[in-house]
């Protein structure tokens, strides 16, 4: 594997375990020293910060209940994790530990005075990702303010991966959001859903008797008990809603891509029979396509 490292250039070179999406799966054999025996894994190399050289672009993604922290080396991610979306040590410790050249904030809740303190103390260039944002798509939204960065994110990075087909991009996580891009690369609108976990609770909460259940476990073609009926009928009903747009898109439009995305991508993508592509990572590449667009140097 290449590295993104010089180690010629004094970097030191750290392996690290990153995103399953990227294609090189290698072999770790007997390895004491990181605990790892036999196990297939995704690796990938990160630099050291070097003064002379910053190269990676950070980004980050706060929703309802997390924020997702990524680092790219160009298009590539080699590094991410979700925190609480109260807790940001974590720029802190990138900001010394990786040479970071830019960055890029979308929050689908408001930035506290705190967290934008902490923004404006980094020592690179920050882009708060709103409106006034260059994108390479353009917005056919009535009203393009109240349109959510995390919704254009994810219709970016579809757009990246296949420029001048007409898209549906489904984004399901507390809320679920299906989008479409038209072939000229046009925002037409979507609509927007409970989720899975809100479904799950709202029919506990809004009901006297039904229990709350987890989106995981068993998954049969009808209930057998009032769990896996709950269950059955939220992320099964999310599918054939899935299926149901997609049949609509198709016969109005001709072939469109499928691009699933959010936090439930994992729970649903196997019990759409539609064909798609499941990215969990669609709105970070978006969003590194949009900085990348305004900070091309």
């Amino acid at each position: 594997m290449q590295s993104i490292c010089n180690t010629q250039k004094g970097y030191s070179l750290h392996k690290y375990i990153i995103s399953r999406d990227l294609l090189t799966f290698l072999t770790i054999g007997n390895n004491k020293s990181t605990g790892i025996f036999g196990r297939k894994l995704n690796l990938q190399y990160l630099c050291r910060k070097n003064t002379n050289r910053q190269t990676l672009n950070l980004i980050i993604d706060i929703g309802n209940n997390s924020a997702k922290f990524f680092l790219f080396n160009g298009n590539q991610i080699v590094l991410h994790t979700r925190r609480a979306n109260d807790s940001y040590d974590i720029l802190d410790e990138w900001s010394l530990e990786y040479g970071i050249r830019q960055a890029i904030v979308s929050s689908v809740i408001d930035i506290t005075s705190e967290l934008a303190d902490k923004l404006m103390s980094l020592p690179f260039p920050v882009i708060i990702f709103g409106h006034g944002t260059k994108i390479p798509l353009k917005i056919g939204y009535r009203t393009p303010d109240t349109l959510g960065t995390d919704r254009i994110a994810a219709a970016v990075g579809a757009w990246e991966a296949a420029p001048g087909k007409h898209l549906l991009v489904i984004d399901s996580g507390t809320a679920m959001t299906v989008d479409f891009i038209d072939r000229d690369g046009t925002f037409r609108g979507g609509n927007i859903a409970p989720g899975v976990k809100m479904r799950l609770k709202a029919l506990h909460e809004y009901t006297g008797r039904l229990p709350l259940v987890s989106k995981e476990g068993e998954l049969t073609h009808l209930g057998h008990d009032t769990e896996t009926a709950i269950r059955n009928g939220v992320i099964k009903g999310i599918c054939h809603e899935i299926d149901g747009y997609i049949e609509d898109f198709n016969r109005k439009y001709g072939e469109v891509l499928v691009f699933l995305t959010g936090g439930d991508e994992k729970t649903l993508k196997n019990h759409i029979k539609s064909r798609i592509f499941a990215d969990r990572y669609l709105v970070a590449k978006g969003l590194n396509r949009i900085l990348l667009e305004n900070y091309n140097e």
